[in-house]
């Protein structure tokens, strides 16, 4: 009995305390960690808006509590010596706890955040046992996604595998080829995807899925298939993991929009055949751009790289994920590669679909590829959801196909959070979901360099009335010119110009020593971008490829902080004149040794907001005009022995034939063809331009 009751006592005492209430100090320590905010990206358009907008309303929280704590105590008389010195004491203890523990948090936070090893596949070395294990790991992969499986070997000599949810069914069909009966290969026949629909009478039936969807499983499932059957000597272990996490995602976002399907109140089969109702209609818009594109230049086939200039993205569905992507820009080289690619077909562009869909993925650099996903929407919305109201800016415009504005397409969408906890108490029923805009593909890229005005627009569009409930303007956090962002992004910092030397490939003109002016616009990373409807993706995919197009013509050159010196220059002695030097100064033949060209951005004063605008903009008197274009004016001195300057404009404008247009003030007696011109900037050569009109000024 003794015992028992000692047993008690002591079980007890092992009993954790209660937790302290929180002090001052406490609640100081708690904001001061070194990831309670993100350094950069803190706009509503980073992939962290949610969670770094819940810390700052976090922290304003703090700020009140600490606010009214300090008024209490300020009003207590304190007169006992004693108690002052044991309160120093008890806050230094504290102190140094929250540093040790800080210092553990960071040590923890800085191992997790190391780039991950990468293990291969522990792919058999037994070409015999292949088939099965691709079907095993299939299984597996099925299963780690939340699905279940089901394998069955009696269908006509090939092996099948069923991996099912509660709406969706995804049948894989495996054929083997027996030629080399040591070396048995086995290829993906066919995938076949269907929906259990269940009746009001509670019967269920099933309804054929997407074969555009079953085609790009298919294709992920193949090539894990034919990696790891590879000869020993080529074959990548590191690369057949990859490509299977491919497909775990892909069957992991299958099952995420099985459960939105298995809601009764959530849109049902729409989360599936949405999209394969609106991507034939996508196709077609395309197709009719294309043809007025190729009409206009009076060619065949429409050219990709002046097709992405003048009219809307390209639509590539089910090209990474099960859903949508969109080819908004493409650069000279990147476009040169694939057409060198590209295999005749019956295409409206010049670079096939086909051979787009294959080769993209080998391009490392140049492509500018979104893709709309559906994701978790974390706690703390930004934008409301769409009010179905006309936006203060022209976007999106179709001026080759106006039959596109007719074009309204909303996404599914789940049902309000407060709703689904009165329906359902399960905390999966009650997430909710929002379609974004993915800029990073994946996470794998860091987003789009964007400027505070563009940044302004995109707003608008999502959100018409942003920044009319609020009054006092919040300035940027800790962002430079979004051309620093761009040309130098971890440079300490910001300079106020770039200088570049363009050598010309053919030695058509001297070389030419740019200085680029940096605009005082600030600049930010855009990563994703929440969407309810077509319009919007549309209207915001307008203002990314306008700036995309300046990014790639900047990032044509390699520049430097003014004041510092390019490896590509070289030292040159300056030597004593000769007297045919002068004589050539005198005569005005000489060539100089580099032209200087001056490059200016003007900056586009629209419409702003409480976030993306500068104290002096007035959004509500100018929020209904038009975007200015987008523009690079380079200046040049004329030719000897005239005297003055050339300024050189470069216009973003989709109505040109080739989508820019190009103005010339100055340069007397020279033979300028515009066209000539534009076909030059179509081909990388824009900031050359200056060079070319100083080689056709008369000497």
């Amino acid at each position: 009995m003794y015992h028992c009751i000692c047993v008690v006592i002591d079980v007890m005492d092992l009993l954790p305390s209660p937790p302290l209430p929180p002090t001052l100090f406490t609640s100081i320590q708690k904001c001061m960690r070194h990831d309670s905010l993100p350094l950069k990206s803190l706009h509503p358009f980073a992939t962290s808006a949610e969670h770094s907008c819940s810390q700052l309303q976090g922290l304003i929280n703090t700020a009140d509590q600490l606010a009214h704590s300090l008024n209490v105590y300020s009003s207590t008389a304190f007169s006992n010596p004693k108690l002052f010195s044991l309160l120093r004491q008890h806050l230094k203890v504290d102190d140094n706890l929250h540093q040790s523990d800080r210092r553990i948090h960071h040590i923890i936070d800085t191992l997790r955040n190391q780039p991950r090893a990468r293990y291969g596949e522990n792919i058999p070395l037994d070409p015999a046992v292949l088939p099965d294990w691709c079907i095993g790991r299939l299984e597996s992969w099925g299963t780690t996604a939340g699905m279940e499986t089901f394998k069955d070997e009696g269908r006509q000599g090939g092996i099948s595998v069923v991996l099912g949810g509660k709406v969706v069914v995804v049948d894989v069909d495996f054929s083997l080829n027996k030629t080399e009966l040591d070396r048995p290969r086995i290829m993906v026949s066919s995938v076949k995807t269907s929906y259990a629909i269940t009746a009001s009478d509670g019967t269920t039936s099933n309804s054929g899925g997407s074969p555009s969807l079953d085609e790009f499983l298919r294709r992920c499932i193949q090539n894990f298939c034919d990696e790891v059957q590879k000869t020993e000597d080529v074959r990548k272990s590191d690369e057949a993991a990859r490509l299977g996490v491919i497909v775990t995602q892909q069957l992991q976002y299958l099952v995420m929009l099985d459960k939105l399907a298995a809601r009764k109140d959530d849109g049902g089969l729409q989360w599936f055949t949405g999209l394969d109702k609106l991507c034939p209609t996508l196709e077609a818009f395309a197709a009719s751009e294309a043809q007025a594109v190729a009409s206009s230049l009076s060619l065949v086939k429409a050219p990709l790289d002046i097709f992405l200039l003048r009219c809307h993205a390209l639509p590539l569905p089910f090209l990474v994920c099960p859903s949508v992507s969109f080819l908004v820009n493409i650069s000279s080289q990147a476009y040169l590669a694939l057409l060198k690619r590209t295999v005749t077909s019956a295409s409206l562009w010049d670079v096939s679909l086909y051979s787009l869909r294959t080769d993209i993925s080998s391009i490392q650099k140049g492509i500018t590829l979104v893709t709309l996903t559906l994701t978790v929407a974390n706690t703390g919305k930004i934008f409301p959801a769409t009010m179905n109201m006309p936006t203060f800016t022209a976007r999106p415009t179709f001026p080759l196909a106006p039959q596109g504005s007719d074009l309204e397409y909303s996404f599914p969408q789940t049902m309000d959070q407060s709703s689904a906890m009165m329906v359902s108490k399960d905390l999966e029923a009650s997430k909710q979901y929002m379609w974004v805009l993915d800029f990073t593909d994946g996470g794998k890229n860091a987003g789009i360099v964007m400027s505070q005005s563009r940044m302004r627009e995109i707003e608008l569009i999502v959100n018409p009335l942003g920044g009319i409930d609020t009054i006092d303007p919040v300035m940027s956090f800790g962002t430079d010119s979004w051309v620093d962002l761009l040309l130098s992004p971890d440079a300490q910092v910001s300079p106020e110009r770039y200088t570049a030397l363009y050598i010309s490939p053919s030695s058509v003109h001297p070389p030419l020593q740019l200085r680029l002016t940096a605009p005082e616009e600030a600049g930010f990373l855009l990563e994703k971008v929440p969407v309810h409807n077509m319009k919007e993706v549309w209207g915001i995919l307008e203002v990314v490829r306008e700036q995309c197009w300046l990014n790639e013509i900047l990032s044509a050159c390699q520049w430097i902080a003014e004041g510092l010196r390019s490896s590509t220059e070289k030292s040159t002695s300056e030597g004593e004149a000769t007297e045919e030097e002068l004589q050539a100064i005198l005569d005005g033949s000489l060539l100089p040794r580099k032209i200087p060209v001056n490059v200016f951005l003007p900056s586009q004063n629209i419409a702003t907001d409480t976030l993306f605008q500068t104290p002096d903009m007035d959004g509500i008197s100018i929020s209904h005009l038009p975007p200015r274009r987008p523009r690079i004016v380079m200046t040049s001195p004329e030719r000897p022995p005239i005297s003055g300057l050339v300024e050189i404009a470069i216009i973003y404008d989709e109505s040109r034939p080739r989508g820019i247009a190009i103005e010339v003030n100055g340069a007397m007696g020279s033979d300028i063809q515009t066209d000539v011109l534009e076909e030059i900037c179509r081909r990388g050569g824009a900031l050359s331009l200056a060079g070319r009109v100083w080689s056709k000024a008369l000497p």
